[in-house]
């Protein structure tokens, strides 16, 4: 997949961030400073698999790692600054029964919390993922439990909640419950 624009009108309710200046794109080593802003960060980090980096080379790996970590990856960027990231990969690669379906995963910078912009860009990823990824047939994402605002975007951007898989992850030293939500092909409005 290459460069990907999206854009849209804002919504009323999201007037502090105009939507029409957010954009995908590939994340370069050039973005390393701002890319260090959210990944540094222990409230964005808290329901993340990862700790909050704690040194430019955290950061140097995860983009040199990109193109083998995931099936796509792109910076959500506002002023063509990355704020954040979204990305699908395979849960098991090498498993073929599973290869029609990707996890959707996205990170966000805790300034830009609450206005709109995760929403706005999963709705716009969804749509590109089934059209770019030909075998596709199902999206799916995992939330923790305690991460309500992320189980909010998931539903506001068409997601349908399967159920609560109990002490699914032991992360951060705790057992953790995750929702799994999915949208499937057939789902989308064309």
């Amino acid at each position: 997949m290459e460069e990907t624009v999206i854009s849209s009108k804002p919504c009323a309710n999201e007037e502090s961030i105009d939507l029409t200046r957010i954009t995908l794109r590939t994340l370069h080593l050039s973005d390393l400073d701002d890319l260090m802003v959210w990944t540094t960060d222990e409230k964005v980090a808290k329901f993340c698999s990862w700790e909050p980096y704690t040194s430019k080379d955290d950061g140097i790996k995860f983009i040199e790692n990109i193109p083998n970590k995931f099936l796509w990856c792109k910076a959500i960027c506002l002023n063509d600054r990355a704020i954040g990231c979204i990305s699908l990969h395979s849960r098991e690669p090498d498993d073929k029964s599973r290869n029609k379906s990707a996890e959707l995963g996205y990170v966000l910078g805790s300034k830009y919390w609450g206005k709109g912009i995760v929403t706005y860009v999963v709705k716009q990823v969804v749509k590109v993922a089934f059209s770019e990824l030909k075998n596709l047939e199902r999206l799916e994402a995992f939330v923790d439990v305690e991460n309500v605002a992320s189980q909010r975007v998931l539903e506001k951007a068409g997601f349908q909640k399967e159920g609560v898989l109990r002490k699914y992850l032991f992360l951060k030293e705790k057992s953790r419950d995750m929702i799994i939500s999915n949208v499937i092909f057939t789902d989308l409005k064309v």
